[in-house]
């Protein structure tokens, strides 16, 4: 690692750590049901939230306005003092989300001025530039979706917008790995492959991982290893939507059989990675990094299937959400050490 590049490396690392905080209060906010607190978007203007009584009572009032309440507050007896708690959560969301454009443009024009970026790293952060800027469009992309005709968000935008967070928190790690680990060494093309396709496998459970909390499958089916009335698939998979394709796309208990079954394999290809690796000379990085991928993989399983059980519970559920967060770092440390 240059030393010139330390501060470059923190300042990707920060950034990274701001993302996931960024994550962490999001499942914070799909949980609480907060995210469509908030019925508009203004980039300055919505920086803080209301600061007297009055302008409370008028977002309060303008809240009243849209599907959430009609259909389902209403009839909770929701008061101001319960839209002030949705509104924090969806509000602190979109704050952390300013200060991730600040922490990254503020430095990247330093960089850019004192000459810190070599050309390579100049284009990689563009591009990250771009995906940070696409996440917020995605934000209210999904957003936009239950304040129309069906207070819940669209389980697509919700995926997508999930999806993406963490490809970009990926990402971010990749480019900051980069520096950290300049120098190029000999790759094994077969650990490199079954690691790909680990993370393309990983990727695609977290996409399902959106879909069921975007439809709230996980609140059925609450067994394990099998579905209801002891079925491996329960015949409810076939009978909610009109064909497999939207069974498993947009249908409760299809979209819960793909992400729950999704696991084994997922396990199994890391499994597959560590058994293959002890075949090879690795140095201590890829070692670590597998050692790792296989601990918190595994981790992450029994998480998932005790979420499953419990029904969701908030805590249980942000925990299963921050637990992929860290199978995803170590996937990306793993990948990146079999690849460069």
């Amino acid at each position: 690692m240059k030393k010139e590049n330390n501060y470059v490396i923190i300042w990707l690392l920060s950034g990274c750590l701001l993302l996931f905080l960024m994550v962490v209060v999001g499942g914070i906010t799909r949980l609480t049901n907060s995210g469509l607190s908030m019925t508009d978007w203004h980039l300055v203007t919505d920086t803080f939230p209301p600061l007297t009584e009055e302008k409370w009572s008028q977002a309060f009032e303008e809240y009243k306005k849209f599907p959430e309440y009609q259909k389902i507050n209403i009839h909770n007896d929701f008061t101001l003092s319960d839209y002030k708690f949705i509104y924090f959560w969806e509000w602190f969301h979109r704050f952390i989300g300013r200060i991730i454009g600040l922490a990254f443009i503020v430095p990247f024009v330093y960089f850019l001025f004192k000459k810190r970026l070599s050309t390579a790293t100049i284009k990689k952060c563009a591009v990250l530039l771009f995906m940070g800027g696409f996440q917020g469009f995605l934000g209210w992309f999904m957003v936009r979706s239950g304040l129309i005709n069906d207070p819940d968000v669209s389980h697509f935008r919700l995926a997508l917008h999930l999806t993406f967070a963490f490809i970009t928190f990926a990402y971010t790690l990749w480019v900051a790995l980069d520096l950290i680990y300049p120098e190029k060494k000999k790759i094994e093309k077969s650990l490199r492959t079954i690691a790909r396709v680990a993370l393309a496998l990983l990727l695609l459970q977290i996409i399902y991982g959106g879909f069921v909390a975007g439809l709230n499958a996980g609140l059925i089916h609450n067994h394990w290893p099998l579905m209801s009335d002891g079925q491996f698939i329960h015949d409810s998979v076939f009978l909610e939507q009109k064909n497999l394709f939207l069974s498993f796309t947009e249908g409760k208990s299809g979209v819960q059989f793909v992400h729950r079954t999704l696991a084994y394999f997922v396990v199994g290809m890391i499994v597959l990675l560590y058994f293959k690796s002890m075949n090879f000379t690795l140095d201590k990085a890829q070692n670590n990094g597998i050692k790792m991928l296989l601990l918190l993989v595994f981790v992450q399983f029994v998480l998932g299937v005790l979420t499953l059980l419990y029904g969701v519970p908030l805590w249980l559920g942000l925990i299963h959400q921050i637990s992929a967060f860290f199978l995803l770092t170590a996937m990306t440390f793993t990948l990146h050490r079999l690849s460069k």
